[in-house]
């Protein structure tokens, strides 16, 4: 049998004049890591997805510099020196409410979990450091990689919730990268984890038919080395495989041979 497939989500990019469709190197490493062949997804309208998602067995949604446009819910834009990236949003967004209904395992993370919640008709926190109460949950600009994704925070893990099942619930410590956040959820999603400040930094859609989980952080950093990502990526990899298993099924006889 053939390994699972996950669709990787990719941003839009200018480099010089040309566009492009790009995709982080950390997120295919970790699909791999997963135990599932990568397979970088450009844009496809409406009437398209899902024709793109009967080869998949299973979604990634990739963080992004870009937010989700706000318009998406409902506000104006709050800073406008901050990326956007329309041309994924009318993509992800829908491709969001599809796969979900398909019942394909789905992996959101960062912005990837903000567009999912905005799909399905919550809001968010267009500047989560402004908000009273809130913490700033940004890094700080002009330090190495390794800085800006070390870890950063606290986050409360949710008891009898998926994340819960995953990790065996009480207290994780993840990075934080991120200016938007989760503000309203949308209508059926459950809290996973919150940080200290009450922020939102997981959640998943129990009424969905197969496994989801959204993470405000990001898992795929370094993840071979940090046993809570390699947790949640053996989770993932395990509902893909699932899926291709009931879905695809074994190979015929004769292929097989071949």
């Amino acid at each position: 049998m053939r390994p699972p497939v996950v669709l990787v989500s990719s941003c839009n990019r200018l480099l010089g004049e040309h566009p492009f469709h790009v995709a982080g190197r950390k997120y295919v490493d970790a699909v791999r890591l997963a135990g599932a062949v990568p397979l970088i997804a450009p844009p496809f309208a409406d009437d398209q997805l899902d024709d793109l998602l009967d080869i998949a067995d299973g979604v990634l949604l990739t963080g992004s510099p870009s937010n989700v446009h706000p318009s998406h819910f409902g506000e104006a834009v709050h800073d406008p020196k901050l990326p956007l990236d329309p041309e994924r949003d009318e993509w992800t967004l829908p491709l969001v409410r599809r796969t979900l209904a398909r019942g394909v395992p789905l992996l959101a993370i960062c912005r990837g979990t903000q567009e999912t919640n905005v799909a399905l008709g919550g809001t968010l926190h267009q500047a989560v450091q402004e908000v009273p109460g809130l913490a700033d949950h940004r890094s700080r600009d002009g330090v190495p990689a390794a800085e800006q994704y070390g870890p950063a925070h606290p986050v409360d893990v949710l008891p009898g919730g998926l994340l819960a099942g995953i990790l065996g619930g009480g207290r994780i410590t993840v990075n934080s990268v991120h200016g938007q956040g989760i503000k309203a959820l949308a209508p059926g999603l459950r809290v996973e984890a919150r940080a200290p400040d009450g922020l939102v930094e997981a959640f998943s859609l129990p009424g969905a038919p197969a496994f989801n989980l959204c993470v405000q952080w990001h898992p795929e950093w370094q993840a071979a080395g940090n046993p809570v990502s390699m947790q949640l990526l053996r989770a993932f990899g395990d509902a893909v495989r699932g899926y291709r298993d009931r879905v695809r099924g074994p190979l015929p006889a004769a292929a097989a041979t071949t």
